[in-house]
């Protein structure tokens, strides 16, 4: 009988300082940037970009920990942090963000629950 090596590994794929990635990537698990990457990263866990790590392209995952430069389109089902050192231009899609003082925001952002709904007050209608 085989097994899904990917479901049992508990470690995370790391993409280390010198190294450069161009194309799409999914994983059922973690990843960590610290290097840079052009394309599309699909995750089923958390992603970490690193202080001296970039990502220009797409993400979609669970969870996202920012230290480093993002430029694009970003979908975040949980929670998203912008540390302190993050440079972060594009569009983000989440459902909880933090961003502490310093990280540089540049663009747009959509806070929804998982079910889509926005969290964005409704207007009282004018009489």
């Amino acid at each position: 009988m085989s097994k899904n090596f990917e479901a049992e590994n508990k470690l995370p794929n790391i993409i280390g300082a010198g190294t450069k990635f161009v194309g799409d990537i999914e994983t059922n698990g973690d990843l960590r940037v610290d290097g840079v990457i052009e394309g599309t990263i699909k995750s089923q866990g958390k992603l970490v970009l690193g202080p001296g790590g970039s990502i220009k392209g797409t993400i979609k995952c669970v969870s996202a920990e920012i230290a480093g430069s993002f430029e694009g389109k970003m979908e975040v089902g949980e929670i998203l942090s912008l540390k302190a050192s993050s440079y972060f231009k594009g569009e983000m899609n989440v459902n909880k963000l933090s961003i502490e003082p310093g990280a540089k925001f540049i663009g747009s952002c959509l806070m929804a629950d998982k079910n889509g709904a926005s969290h964005a007050p409704v207007a009282e209608p004018k009489k």
